[in-house]
């Protein structure tokens, strides 16, 4: 038998695993795993856990159903289980997203509706993928939250999203004293620009914000919208690989010349 190649799961706890090993000693594995024929061998769709806490048993047999099951249902399944069981951190289930949407072609929508949560949960999600590599880390590692991540992917520039990253851990801030911090910031950079009225500004901050989303959701990307005036305003599209900048050119029909 096999993990399942698509498994959105890449941390499993060691010590709840040794807590579970010692009860399938006791009790076996109460509860089957599901599984699917690939080539000569079993694949795990659902179970993970319990087959490896089976196997610190020293079990060498577990119930199991079988599935007739394509690719993209091997990977729905397990995202679908771990979900419903909360078991993955943001940056596994943004990574899970980004596989149904890039290998299988889902639309944000599609995906929405397979894991029974709304469109702008999984935009939000999959922005994380978004940030450097060491913010993803302390996300998934617990030291960072989702919300956190958010609050610092408004920053334009992974450098100041590092010093504030940096902050934000020396002195424990919360998400909302993360958010402020990072107003502050983007304050001091835009006080000298002309402020429109109030009303004005709502209503451009409003067009923006759909803008933004809309745009995200179709290139799967951070966007930045920045209205200036009724007529002026600036879109930045941002990417973090060259691969994410061919697949951006592509969807918005750029030719590499």
């Amino acid at each position: 038998m096999a993990p399942n190649p698509f498994q959105p799961r890449e941390v499993f706890d060691e010590e709840g695993l040794r807590e579970l090993a010692e009860s399938v000693r006791v009790r076996g594995v109460i509860q089957p795993v599901l599984v699917a024929r690939r080539d000569s061998k079993w694949v795990l769709v659902a179970g993970e856990r319990r087959w490896r806490a089976a196997q610190l048993a020293g079990l060498e047999h577990i119930p199991a159903i079988e599935l007739k099951l394509s690719d993209q249902e091997l990977l729905e399944y397990a995202l679908i289980e771990n979900l419903q069981r909360e078991n993955l951190n943001p940056i596994e289930e943004a990574r899970a997203y980004q596989v149904l949407i890039e290998r299988f072609g889902l639309t944000h929508e599609e995906v929405a509706s397979r894991v029974e949560k709304s469109r702008p949960a999984v935009a939000n999600t999959l922005r994380l993928l978004n940030l450097p590599e060491i913010l993803q880390r302390d996300i998934e590692e617990g030291r960072l939250s989702a919300g956190h991540g958010r609050a610092l992917l408004a920053l334009p520039t992974d450098e100041e999203r590092l010093q504030v990253r940096n902050e934000v851990l020396q002195k424990g801030l919360s998400v909302r004293d993360t958010e402020a911090l990072v107003l502050r910031m983007l304050g001091e950079k835009t006080k000298a620009e002309r402020k429109p009225r109030p009303r004005q500004r709502r209503a451009e901050d409003e067009f923006a914000e759909r803008l933004r989303n809309r745009l995200e959701e179709v290139l799967a990307c951070r966007v930045q919208v920045r209205v200036f005036d009724s007529q002026r305003g600036k879109i930045e599209i941002h990417y973090t690989s060259l691969d994410e900048l061919d697949r951006i050119c592509a969807q918005l029909g750029v030719a590499d010349e």
